[in-house]
């Protein structure tokens, strides 16, 4: 039996061990059995955790079982999971991630979301490459956030040829270890609409890190501003692409705390 709290970001949601809790876990069938949304909790991806004297650091496992560098919803939601019994009116703390360290300042709290800005790091490789995928030559804004991104810019695709390409490029051999895709459309330029398929999860509601990516890919090359809306299916996140780096804003909740009574899958 273990421990585990449930939080997301704008419909993007986890759960949450602590590392001491399951030293002896197949942590990648861990995140499957979990992660299920039919037999077991359901989530997008399972997060372990170690708590240190400047935040925590963190392991990402999507809900297919492999790992992920860092998750900008997931970062915000461990960020309100360390709060919660919190309630000075603004609190800082550092998570440790594989995609590096992710600052967090916690802006404001009502009820059970807390509004948080985080420093997501400096993008980088930002380039531009076609690949044929799915029967057709596809244009991409390609970058690191920490984590692979790739980047559709455009009038948002139907459902057929959202499933299609995104699919598709998630484990495109272009991509040694596979990479998120957003479609991303500048309505405006302070406003940037996505949809996005998450690497080992598919379709989500919500991405920080594809938001960011998203933000940067539109404002090199679609014409967006450097500081704009980035409203995905499950809601609108600010980001801010300033000179040390990026920059998102939004809420973060917990929603619920439980134990698992399964056997835990051995190493």
């Amino acid at each position: 039996m273990i421990n585990f709290s449930k939080g997301h970001a704008y419909g993007n949601d986890f759960l949450y061990v602590l590392s001491r809790d399951v030293p002896a876990a197949r942590l990648d069938r861990l995140a499957q059995e979990m992660c299920d949304r039919h037999t077991g909790v359901g989530a997008d991806g399972l997060i372990v955790y170690e708590l240190t004297s400047e935040g925590a650091s963190m392991r990402l496992f999507n809900a297919d079982g492999g790992r992920a560098e860092v998750s900008g919803n997931g970062v915000r939601a461990l960020g309100a999971l360390l709060l919660r019994d919190d309630h000075r009116p603004q609190a800082d703390l550092d998570v440790a991630t594989e995609g590096g360290i992710k600052r967090l300042t916690r802006m404001s709290r009502e009820d059970t979301r807390q509004m948080f800005r985080a420093f997501m790091g400096v993008p980088s490789d930002v380039r531009r490459l076609t690949v044929d995928v799915a029967s057709e030559a596809v244009d991409l804004v390609v970058l690191d956030m920490g984590n692979p991104q790739a980047i559709i810019l455009g009038p948002l695709p139907d459902d057929v040829r959202f499933q299609r390409i995104g699919s598709a490029l998630e484990r495109h051999r272009t991509f040694r270890e596979g990479t998120n895709v957003e479609f991303a459309h500048v309505e405006a330029p302070d406003r940037v609409r996505i949809r996005i398929w998450e690497r080992g999860v598919g379709p989500t509601l919500s991405s920080g890190t594809g938001s960011c990516a998203s933000l940067v890919a539109a404002a090199a090359f679609g014409g967006a501003s450097k500081d704009a809306a980035v409203i995905s299916p499950g809601g609108s996140q600010r980001v801010e692409w300033l000179e040390d780096g990026v920059y998102l804003t939004g809420w973060a909740e917990i929603v619920c705390d439980g134990q698992w009574l399964r056997p835990l899958p051995g190493v």
